[in-house]
C-alpha cells in the first residue's frame, strides 16, 4: 500500500486540475457531508468518483474514507459541521460571490450531486418528510444552479439578500436533515 496522505496532500490531490475524476475539495466536502447527513448512499465512493474508484489511487481513497469518519465525528460530538466557506459567505454586509466559480456553489453542487447519487436512496420517498426535506435542501439546490430552467429558482439566484440568507440558513439546515433522517422523533 501507498504511504497516508496527510489531509493537506488529499485536498492538494483534490484540487489538481488534473485529477479525473474527482470533485474539487469542496465540492467533495458538500458530496461527503450528504453521505453523512442524509439517507444511506451505499455506493457513495462509486458514486463520489463516477464509477471510476480503481483508477483512484488507493491512499486517496484511504484519505477520502478517513475525511469522511471526521465528518461523522463532528456529528456525533454535537458540533456543527464546519463548513468550507470564506468567512463572509453569511455576512449581509460583504457582497458574496455566488457566481459558478465559488466554494458556495463548488460545496452546494457536490451536496446535490450526492443527494441525487442513486435513485434508490429518495430523499423525498418519505410523504412525512418530503416537505421538510424539500424546504431545508432548497439552499443547496438553488445554490448549486442545477436546476436552471426552474423560473422561481432563477428568480431566487438573482436576489443577492435572498441567497445570504440561504447560505446562513445552510449549517442549520444540515443539522435538521440529520435529526430528519437518522433519529426516531
Amino acid at each position: 500500500m501507498t504511504s497516508q496522505l496527510s489531509f493537506d496532500e488529499l485536498l492538494d490531490y483534490l484540487d489538481n486540475e488534473e485529477s479525473a475524476f474527482v470533485l474539487d475539495s469542496v465540492a467533495t466536502h458538500g458530496f461527503l457531508t450528504a453521505t453523512v447527513i442524509g439517507r444511506p448512499l451505499p455506493n457513495w465512493l462509486e458514486a463520489l468518483f463516477e464509477d471510476h474508484v480503481s483508477d483512484i489511487p488507493e491512499n486517496v481513497i484511504d484519505g477520502i474514507q478517513r475525511w469522511r469518519e471526521s465528518i461523522i465525528a463532528e456529528l456525533k460530538n454535537e458540533t456543527p459541521i464546519e463548513l468550507p466557506f470564506g468567512e463572509d459567505a453569511g455576512n449581509e454586509e460583504v457582497a458574496v460571490d455566488f457566481s459558478d466559480d465559488s466554494d458556495i456553489v463548488a460545496w452546494s453542487i457536490g451536496f446535490v450531486d450526492a443527494m441525487y447519487g442513486d435513485e434508490a436512496s429518495d430523499w423525498m420517498e418519505n410523504e412525512e418528510t418530503a416537505e421538510d426535506v424539500a424546504v431545508l435542501t432548497l439552499p443547496m439546490i438553488v445554490l448549486s444552479g442545477i436546476d436552471d430552467e426552474d423560473p422561481e429558482l432563477a428568480e431566487m439566484r438573482k436576489d443577492q439578500d435572498k441567497m445570504v440568507q440561504m447560505v446562513n440558513s445552510i449549517e442549520g439546515n444540515l443539522t435538521e436533515l440529520f435529526l430528519l433522517f437518522h433519529t426516531n422523533d
